[in-house]
C-alpha cells in the first residue's frame, strides 16, 4: 500500500498539481454555499421566539416550510437557467456572479421581519445559490481526467459539511451576542472575500498553459482521457435541453438527485429543530417525575448541546465526502471498469443510510445515539453525492455537463419542495397531537430507504452508465 502510495505521489509531483488549487477554490465556495443555507435552520429557534413564522405553535412548523419551499421553488428556477448560462458565459464568470448574487441574498435576510420578507429573500437565495453545482461540476471537469473526478468532487463537495460544521458553532453564537441579524450579514460577507481569489487565480487549463502557469505534462494528463479528446474540438458547441431529454442517461441522473437530494435538504433544514425538541421532551420529561427540581433545566440527565451536535453530524460526514470519491478511484486503479466501479460503490453507499431508521428509537435512549447514526446516514450521502455527480461526466461529453448538472438539480429541488411540504403539514399534524416525535419517525423512514430505492431506479435506466457519443 505504501509502494503504491510512493508511486502516486512522485507521479503527481512530476505531472504538477496546479488542478488541485482550483480545485481548492471550489471546495472553499462550497463550503460558503452551504454555510450560507444553513442559517436559517440553525436559527429557527430564534427566530419562532421572535414571531417570524407566527404565534401559535402548529403553524409555525406550516409556515417555516413553506420559507423553506421558497428556497427549493427558487433553486429549482434558477437551476433551469444556470447550468445553460455557464456553459455560455463560462465558467469564470458564471460562478462569480452566481457567489456574488447568493452573498447579497444571505445579508438581505437581515432585513426581514415577517414570513413573507424572509421568502421574499429565501427564494433570491435559492435562485442564485442554483450556480453553485453546475459551476463546481463544469470546473471539475474542465480541470480533471475522469480517473480523478469523483475522488475531486468529493473533495469539493466536503466543503458542504465543513460550512454545516462552522454554521452551528459560529451561528448561534453571533445571533446571541449580537443579534439574528448579524448572523446573516456576516455570512453573507464571506462570499464578497472569495471573489477577490476566484478572479486571481481561475482560468481555463489553456490559458493557464499559455501565460506559463500550467506545465504541459499536467495539462496532457488533465486532457488524457481519449474518449474525451474530440469534445475539446467541440467545446464551445451548445447543446439544447430538449435533446438532452432525449437521452435515458438525462433521466437516470434526474431520478437519481430527485430521490435523494430532499434528504439532504430534510436533515439541513430540521435536523437542529430535531434535536431542540428532543431536549425539550426530555427536559420537560425529568421535570415532571422530579416537581422539586429548582437547577439548571440543562442539567437534566440526557440534554445535549445540539449545536455542539449539529457539527458532529456534518464533521462525520466529512469523512464519507472524501472516501466517496476515492473508493471509486481505487476500484479503477485496480483494473475495474468505470462504470462497475461507480455503480458498486453507490450501492455499497445506499446501504449506510438505513441506520437511520433507528434514529427515533436510538434518541429515546440516548440523543447522541440518533445523532451518530443521522452522521452515518449524512456521511453516506455524501458519498453518494460525489459518485452521483461524477456519473454526469461519465456519460456525457463536457459542453453538456453544466446543463445536464442543471437539469437534475433542479429535479433534486422540486423533491426538496416535496419534502418540506410533506413534513411541515405532517409536522403540524403530531405537533396537535402531542407527538411531534412520530412524525421524525415517519420522516426517518423515507431518508432510510431513499438511496437504494434511487439506486435500483438509476440501474434500470442506465445499466452500463452507457457514454452519450452522438451530441
Amino acid at each position: 500500500m505504501s509502494k503504491l502510495s510512493n508511486t502516486l505521489t512522485s507521479a503527481n509531483q512530476a505531472i504538477g498539481k496546479y488542478r488541485w488549487t482550483i480545485c481548492a477554490l471550489v471546495f472553499f465556495a462550497t463550503t460558503i454555499n452551504y454555510l450560507d443555507r444553513s442559517v436559517l435552520g440553525l436559527l429557527k429557534p430564534t427566530l419562532d421566539k421572535a414571531g417570524i413564522f407566527g404565534t401559535d405553535l402548529a403553524n409555525r412548523e406550516l409556515y417555516y416550510s413553506y420559507v423553506v419551499m421558497c428556497f427549493q421553488f427558487a433553486y429549482a428556477v434558477g437551476l433551469t437557467m444556470a447550468g445553460r448560462i455557464i456553459d455560455w458565459i463560462g465558467t469564470r464568470k458564471g460562478y462569480a456572479i452566481a457567489l456574488f448574487g447568493w452573498s447579497i441574498a444571505a445579508i438581505g435576510h437581515a432585513f426581514a421581519h415577517t414570513t413573507f420578507a424572509f421568502g421574499f429573500w429565501r427564494a433570491a437565495l435559492g435562485l442564485t445559490e442554483a450556480g453553485n453545482f453546475p459551476a463546481a461540476n463544469k470546473t471539475i471537469a474542465e480541470w480533471f481526467p475522469k480517473k480523478e473526478r469523483a475522488y475531486a468532487t468529493g473533495i469539493y463537495n466536503s466543503g458542504a459539511n465543513i460550512g454545516a460544521i462552522v454554521a452551528p458553532l459560529t451561528v448561534p453564537w453571533i445571533a446571541g451576542h449580537w443579534g439574528w441579524e448579524w448572523a446573516f450579514v456576516l455570512t453573507g460577507a464571506i462570499g464578497l472575500i472569495w471573489l477577490i481569489f476566484w478572479y486571481r487565480i481561475y482560468a481555463t487549463p489553456v490559458d493557464k498553459l499559455q501565460n506559463g502557469l500550467l506545465s504541459q505534462a499536467e495539462y496532457d494528463f488533465i486532457h488524457s482521457d481519449k474518449d474525451e479528446q474530440a469534445d475539446a474540438k467541440a467545446a464551445s458547441e451548445k447543446v439544447s435541453w430538449l435533446r438532452l431529454f432525449g437521452y435515458r442517461q438525462t433521466y437516470a441522473f434526474f431520478f437519481g438527485k430527485f430521490m435523494t437530494d430532499p434528504i439532504w435538504w430534510f436533515y439541513m433544514f430540521w435536523l437542529p429543530a430535531f434535536l431542540n425538541g428532543e431536549n425539550a421532551r426530555k427536559t420537560a420529561a425529568f421535570i415532571s417525575m422530579n416537581p422539586g427540581f429548582s437547577g439548571d433545566p440543562s442539567d437534566a440527565p440526557g440534554i445535549i448541546s445540539w449545536m455542539l451536535a449539529v457539527a458532529v453530524v456534518y464533521t462525520i460526514s466529512t469523512g464519507g465526502s472524501v472516501f466517496g470519491g476515492w473508493l471509486p478511484k481505487r476500484l479503477m486503479n485496480g483494473g475495474m471498469t468505470t462504470y462497475k466501479a461507480r455503480k458498486l460503490s453507490m450501492f455499497i453507499y445506499a446501504l449506510f443510510p438505513l441506520s437511520v431508521l433507528f434514529a427515533s428509537k436510538l434518541g429515546q435512549i440516548n440523543t447522541w445515539y440518533a445523532v451518530i447514526t443521522i452522521g452515518i446516514a449524512c456521511a453516506a450521502h455524501q458519498a453518494w453525492s460525489a459518485n452521483i455527480f461524477t456519473t454526469v461526466s461519465d456519460m456525457f461529453p463536457k459542453k453538456a455537463v453544466a446543463s445536464v448538472t442543471g437539469i437534475s438539480g433542479m429535479a433534486g429541488a422540486f423533491g426538496g419542495m416535496l419534502i418540506a411540504w410533506a413534513a411541515g403539514l405532517l409536522f403540524r399534524h403530531f405537533t396537535h397531537l402531542g407527538k411531534i416525535e412520530a412524525g421524525y419517525a415517519i420522516m426517518f423512514i423515507v431518508c432510510g430507504l431513499a438511496y437504494v430505492a434511487a439506486w435500483m431506479v438509476m440501474h434500470v435506466i442506465v445499466p452500463k452508465m452507457k457514454r452519450v457519443e452522438d451530441l
